[in-house]
Parts: C-alpha cells; structure tokens; sequence
C-alpha cells in the first residue's frame, strides 16, 4: 500500500505523467558576454515548451521580451521568475520557464547597463 501511494504522489509531481504525456520539449538559450546564442529563436505557436535560459558569463544577465511573455500562457509555478517581462539570470546559472508562446514576432534584450549597445539583443520568432 505503501508503495502504491508513493507511486501516485510521484506520478502527480511530475507534470504529464499521470496522462502519459511526453516531456516538453526545450528550448535552450545561452546569455553570454554580450550575446544571447541563438540570436534568434524559433518557436511553434501554441506548442508548449521549457525556454531554458543558462547564463555562461562572468556577470549577471537577464531576458527581457515583455511583449513575448505578456503573450504567452506561463505556466503557474514560473510566473514569479518573470517580473515586468524580464527574467534576471545570475552569472553561471540557469532558469526554466514553461510556456506556451503565442505568434507573432518579438524584440529580446538584456536591459543590464550597456549589454544592448555591444550586442546583447535578439528576437523571437513565433510561427
């Protein structure tokens, strides 16, 4: 019995697998120095997936595309990373955010002091 009842709570912790769904896919985007790898990032409307956001500098970074966050369905356990469309990414780590993007086109930058000016700006593509 036991068993069983863990069973069930891994199974509920895990989004999708009390449907047998498969995992999100994910979309990896790289914050470096004065970069964001892709620069431009492509995505399926309506096709959810874990944007995963890994700071490779020294210093900190963040994703900014308010447009693009104010459009898409967030998923509730990663709506407090997101705080006025800008996700903050401190040096050498890592954030996951589940979304379901919506079409359209939409601008990205890092608003840190200067980092847009050397480069550190992109785009989203939702198609």
């Amino acid at each position: 019995m036991l068993r069983k009842l863990a069973f069930v709570a891994l199974a509920l912790a895990l989004p999708g697998a009390a449907q047998g769904q498969a995992p999100q896919p994910r979309v990896s985007v790289l914050l470096s120095s004065f970069k964001f790898t892709p620069k431009v990032i492509h995505l399926r409307a309506g096709q959810p997936i874990v944007l995963h956001l890994e700071n490779t500098g020294s210093g900190g970074h963040d994703f900014s595309a308010p447009q693009f966050f104010a459009a898409a369905t967030i998923a509730a356990a990663d709506r407090a990373a997101i705080v006025d469309g800008t996700v903050q990414v401190g040096s050498r780590e890592s954030r996951d955010i589940a979304l379901t993007p919506a079409a359209g086109t939409y601008s990205l930058k890092c608003t840190h002091t200067m980092h847009k000016m050397f480069g550190m700006s992109g785009k989203i593509v939702v198609s």
